[in-house]
């Protein structure tokens, strides 16, 4: 029998998909990184499949080096899910309580909280899952377990996440081409959030800023619960084409530019800088409007957040700051230049609940699977921030199955 059980992370961007891997002692419960992975993103856009055939290759080739690299065979993910057609909506649910004995139930609030989603959506639009916010018991508001007491009337506030059917169907048909079966999908902001936050932060406030390449994903938590979600159509790879405008240069040399010289801050010297490319010639270019143009980008960027968390009532009510993940969270002063525009606590995160831990930001969401998948699975006795939240999904899941 096998002391340890495999846990694999995929998380599936705009320009690469990338692989995480940890084994859990059957005897500690210690969750221990194995290893991680990445490769070029194939069939890709705005964090979305769009040819599954493409990205298929690319898992499968990830999967075999993820298995060379572990030395463990993957046959099971849990995954990402991308795109800025993941949204949430607030919905509201009201049943009568079913026992005679008017207590209430584990199938009362699980009829609540199917009550909360009907409501209509666009055609191609599923709920995935309902978060509750509140209960309410009889018209007392603000219960968070009801199971129990007594009462006539049980209502629920939820947030409804909802996906575009499609970008669901081709994401699930490139992961099972690819010879994997899959365990669980979940938003990629979930999946940062389930790295880098711990239940007093939730608790306090705060919210999680996943800079990906084509998209901006975001999530708020409040009082323990996840009270917002939204991706933006806006990442990284706006910069690079910002860069490349301004620059007039390839999409590659600007990109070069950007991983090497970009900065959030402008630097005190206006001397010019020059890289040596790919055919030898010199491309000489000014730091100074480098990180004139990218300031520009993140200001908007920033901004949109901001205009997110308002619509959710949130502007002034996160004590726990701002999160930063993904691979925008890499860019010189981003977390310094984001605290100056938002006027809140700004920090990278880290990832939490591993050993031997990866630090590149860009694989946090990949890590969060990891930290929430192994806890849905049962392999170790502690509880994880996103155990309950990942474990939801598995259900949804069937119903987008090719």
């Amino acid at each position: 029998m096998k002391k340890h059980q495999i846990v694999a992370g995929l998380d599936i961007g705009t320009r690469a998909i990338k692989m995480a891997v940890a084994k859990v002692s059957q005897e500690t419960g210690v969750l221990e990184l194995m290893g991680v992975a990445q490769e070029a993103s194939a069939g890709m856009r705005k964090g979305v499949v769009v040819k599954p055939e493409e990205t298929s290759k690319k898992i499968a080739s990830l999967a075999r080096k993820m298995e060379q690299i572990s030395g463990e065979r993957i046959s099971e993910v849990f995954l990402t899910l991308g795109g800025s057609r993941v949204c949430a909506l607030p919905s509201h649910g009201l049943i009568a309580v079913s026992r005679a004995d008017s207590h209430i139930s584990q199938e009362d609030v699980d009829r609540v909280l199917q009550a909360a989603q009907a409501f209509s959506l666009s055609q191609n639009q599923e709920v995935l899952n309902v978060f509750p916010r509140q209960f309410s018991v009889d018209g007392d508001k603000g219960i968070k377990e009801p199971i129990g007491l007594r009462a006539v009337r049980l209502e629920a506030d939820v947030l409804a996440v909802c996906v575009f059917s499609p970008d669901m169907r081709n994401l699930t048909q490139a992961v099972m081409d690819a010879g994997l079966e899959i365990a669980d999908i979940v938003p990629a902001p979930l999946a940062c959030a389930a790295s880098v936050l711990d239940d007093q932060q939730k608790e306090m406030g705060v919210a999680v800023l996943d800079l990906g390449a084509g998209t901006t994903g975001i999530s708020v938590f409040e009082e323990g619960d996840l009270v917002h979600l939204a991706v933006l159509p806006v990442g990284g790879e706006n910069i690079t084409f910002d860069i490349g405008i301004g620059l007039k240069t390839d999409h590659e040399t600007a990109e070069r530019i950007k991983i090497e010289f970009g900065t959030c801050v402008a630097p005190k010297s206006r001397k010019m800088e020059k890289i040596t490319l790919l055919n030898g010639e010199e491309f000489v270019f000014s730091p100074k409007l480098v990180s004139d143009i990218i300031e520009a980008r993140a200001k908007e960027i920033f901004q949109l957040f901001v205009k997110e968390l308002k619509k959710a009532g949130l502007r002034s009510q996160l004590p726990g700051g701002v999160v930063l993940c993904g691979g925008g969270a890499k860019l010189s002063k981003i977390a310094e230049y984001a605290k100056k525009e938002l006027k809140l606590p700004v920090r990278v995160g880290v990832p939490q609940g591993l050993l031997a831990l990866e630090t590149d930001p860009s694989f946090l969401p990949a890590l969060g699977l990891l930290v929430g998948g192994e806890d849905f699975e049962g392999a170790r006795s502690g509880s994880s921030p996103f155990g309950k939240i990942l474990s939801s999904f598995r259900k949804m899941l069937q119903s987008f199955l090719p």
